[in-house]
This record gives C-alpha cells, sequence and structure tokens, in this order.
C-alpha cells in the first residue's frame, strides 16, 4: 500500500498554452508536481493505493471503486466502501490514515463494487452515538445504525434495487443494504467542521446515482458519474439514462470551481470519479463536451434515417474512442453508442 501526494492534475495554463506570469522555476515546480496521472488499478491487484487530497482528505484506489476518506476530530466519513473481498486491504488503509472508527459510509450507487464492503466496513466502525443514549436524547435515527457499527447512507432507489435485482442480477445480501435513506432531492449534515451534502441525480448513470460534495474542503465524490477509464457506464436496467447523465454532467460543472484567476495556484474543486484519476473543472468539461458531441452525432444520423448498424458503422465516438474506448469487456464502446441510438430514438418516436 502506497501513500502519496496528490498527482494527476494538468495546469490549466499547460492546457490553454498561456503563461501564468510566475517565475519560470515556480511554474515549472508547479507543472511537475501535476504531470504524473494515477496508475490505472486492475482487477486482482493485491495492494491498494492511497493518495492525499487535501490535509483531512485521501483517495483509496485499487478496492473497486475509488474510495474517499473525510477525516476529523469525530472519526471518518467513507464515500463508498470497495468490492466484497477486499474489506480487510480497506480497512487497513483507513487505520494507516486514521486511528479514529469510521462513522459513516455513504454509497453512490448501488453497484457492488461501490457496496460490496458495506458489512464488513461498517462493522468495524462505530456509531457516532450509541442507540440507547440517542433515543433518550430524543434523536433521530440519522445518528443510529445496526448493531452499533457505523451508518451507511444511500439514496432509496439504492435500496430498492438491491431489495429487487433485475435481469440476470442475484439478490443483494441484507447486510450490504443501506441503514439509512433518503428519499428527496438531497441530505445534508454537519460534520468533523464540514458541511456534506449528498445530492441525488435522477436517471444518470442509475437511478439512485449520488453526488457527495464536501463543501469546506471543496472536494466532490462524482460515483460511476464519472469513470476517466471508459465512456460512462449507462445502466438501463437500474433507471441510467443518457440524458440523465448529462444533465449530471452539468450539475458537476456548475458544483465546480478552477483555479482563477492565479492559474498557477493548486487550489480547486478536487473530482474523484467512479473510477480513474482525479479530475478538476477543465477535466470535467472535456469528459462533459465528448459525451455531449457523440449523443449529437448520434442524433444526426438517427434525423438522416440511419440503422444502428449503420450508426455504429459511422464510428460516432471518432476522437474519443482512443481515450475512452473499449472493444472488450462488460461495457463496449457499441454498447454506449447502441444506448444512446436506442434512447434517442424512442425519444423521436415519442415526439412524432
Amino acid at each position: 500500500m502506497r501513500d502519496r501526494p496528490l498527482m494527476g492534475l494538468r495546469n490549466p495554463a499547460d492546457r490553454m498554452g498561456e503563461s501564468a506570469g510566475t517565475p519560470p522555476a515556480t511554474l515549472a515546480s508547479v507543472l511537475m508536481s501535476f504531470a504524473l496521472s494515477f496508475p490505472a488499478f486492475a482487477a486482482g491487484q493485491t495492494a491498494l493505493d492511497v493518495v492525499q487530497l487535501r490535509p483531512n482528505f485521501h483517495m483509496i484506489a485499487g478496492a473497486g471503486s475509488n474510495i474517499v476518506v473525510q477525516v476529523g476530530p469525530h472519526g471518518a466519513v467513507l464515500v463508498d466502501s470497495g468490492a466484497e473481498g477486499r474489506s480487510e486491504e480497506v480497512l487497513a488503509a483507513v487505520r494507516e490514515i486514521t486511528p479514529l472508527p469510521i462513522r459513516y459510509i455513504i454509497n453512490t450507487s448501488m453497484d457492488a463494487d461501490h457496496v460490496g464492503g458495506n458489512a464488513a466496513v461498517a462493522q468495524a466502525g462505530l456509531s457516532i452515538l450509541p442507540g440507547a443514549l440517542a433515543a433518550g436524547a430524543g434523536l433521530t435515527d440519522d445518528l443510529l445504525s445496526n448493531s452499533g457499527g457505523a451508518s451507511v447512507l444511500a439514496h432509496e432507489n439504492v435500496l430498492a434495487r438491491m431489495g429487487a435485482p433485475t435481469g440476470d442480477r442475484s439478490p443483494v445480501p441484507l447486510e450490504l443494504w443501506p441503514t439509512k435513506t433518503f428519499a428527496f432531492d438531497s441530505y445534508s449534515m454537519y460534520f468533523n467542521g464540514e458541511g456534506i451534502q449528498v445530492i441525488h441525480q435522477p436517471a444518470a448513470h442509475t437511478d439512485g446515482d449520488v453526488i457527495v460534495f464536501f463543501r469546506r474542503g471543496d472536494v466532490i465524490a462524482t460515483g460511476d458519474i464519472v469513470d476517466t477509464t471508459r465512456f460512462p457506464v449507462i445502466d438501463v436496467a437500474r433507471g441510467g439514462s443518457v440524458q440523465g447523465e448529462i444533465d449530471a454532467l452539468n450539475r458537476l460543472l456548475g458544483m465546480s470551481i478552477l483555479n482563477l484567476p492565479l492559474q498557477w495556484w493548486p487550489d480547486r474543486t478536487l473530482l474523484v470519479p467512479g473510477h480513474g484519476r482525479v479530475y478538476d473543472k477543465l477535466d470535467l468539461l472535456e469528459y462533459r463536451d465528448a459525451i455531449t458531441i457523440v449523443r449529437d452525432r448520434v442524433q444526426a444520423l438517427i434525423d438522416d434515417g440511419k440503422t444502428l448498424a449503420e450508426v455504429q458503422a459511422a464510428n460516432p465516438t471518432l476522437g474519443y474512442r482512443s481515450q475512452y474506448g473499449s472493444d472488450s469487456g462488460p461495457w463496449t464502446t457499441e454498447m454506449f453508442v447502441e444506448v444512446i441510438f436506442n434512447e434517442l430514438h424512442a425519444t423521436q418516436a415519442r415526439e412524432q
């Protein structure tokens, strides 16, 4: 397990071909600190990477999905728990970050690589207040969890999907279910001196996606709304949609701040994706534009009367396929284009 400072962001001045106006030695040192990208973490990799984002924020990579860890005097808040079977490694990584207990786990979706560690990681944690004390004080179930372990928070659609799996998905074991859900647009709390907003994004990757915004730290966990290793997975069977994905990316852009006007300064909103390297607002803009442009190209081909086979042959992902595309695995470029085609075709049919 490696613990290292944040790398992977690119300097805006470098991207725009502009000089930031700082002395060459200073600018060079800043650019060097952002020059490297995070490595790819393959399935089955034994060691986890622990990357420091801020003094009290870390990212654990390699346990399935990226895990954000926010620490403070009251304990640790985790965004997602990783895949089943990696919990001991995740807990070891958290213990290297802080000796304080895990208080909350926030699930960004119902995907197995995000919730697989819920049971073991929550059990190793500690509720913010013992159940009897919380009940005696007249407190709500926001502070309670099963068996005194860490609370597991998710949107109610996550629980609904776990309880009624679709297609060939097996039922999700009860011990992985969230212990606290919410039904509205957002759920907010204040913990470790940090305002935390859990914001539902309907019908994006799935219908249970949330964005977790740490307001003081200016860190956003995006879940699989952003996946820097491939085109976003649109899980139609679980309520996902291309338009909802684009809406979610636009919302993230509105929440993000770039390091302007001091472009040589590293301060900026950090976006931790479900998989891959950390983004800033310009990275996110490029990702959003790629998805939108591919969608618009498919729409233009549909307007010309092209069939799905003809749309695939026209290669509407040209220019982005080398960065985000895949010809094998559980989510391919052809599958992404097919989802876009089907959604746009259905929308056009409804409007006629």
